[in-house]
């Protein structure tokens, strides 16, 4: 029994894990480092209750509140002598994708945590707006307050015509 429980873990994490690294790259702003780890410590954190997560409705929607919290606790902790910069390490290739992405992640990372995590939850994982507030364990009316001040600030970092950042 507890081998046939470690597999169908197995099995869970191997499906969920890239697109929870791909939300965990959202929510910090194109860190993937952090998104790893975040994504390694939400795996973790699942595999430890997994007896009580494979009997719930829809894990895959609870794995996906473990990383938003951990995001969230993860922000909350973050040392104070740590000090974001602008400067990139290294350059990307100028690709019009690649100066799209860059140019989003950063509009992204500009946004102050729990904004960044609503716009993640309720435009990248389409969740609706009970759902966004109970995986960040908030009310809806602080949701919706949160969705237009995020709106608003990317709106503001991307200027009003944000159609040029849009294929043709």
């Amino acid at each position: 029994m507890r081998q046939a429980r470690a597999d169908e873990y197995a099995e869970f994490a191997a499906a969920r894990a890239g697109h929870l690294y791909r939300s965990a790259c959202l929510l910090t702003a194109g860190d993937t480092h952090l998104a790893e780890d975040l994504v390694q410590e939400t795996l973790g954190r699942i595999y430890v209750r997994w007896r009580r997560v494979s009997r719930v409705g829809n894990p895959a929607a609870y794995a996906q509140t473990v990383l938003t919290r951990t995001f969230l606790a993860h922000q909350r902790r973050r040392s104070s002598t740590e000090r974001a910069t602008d400067v990139l390490p290294e350059s990307a290739s100028a690709v019009p994708d690649s100066i799209l992405r860059l140019t989003l992640l950063d509009a992204l990372g500009r946004l102050p945590a729990k904004d960044r995590a609503v716009v993640v939850l309720r435009y990248w994982e389409d969740r609706s707006i009970q759902e966004t507030a109970d995986a960040m364990d908030t009310s809806s009316a602080a949701v919706r307050t949160r969705c237009v001040r995020a709106l608003a600030r990317l709106r503001e970092l991307l200027g009003e015509d944000i159609g040029v950042y849009a294929r043709p």
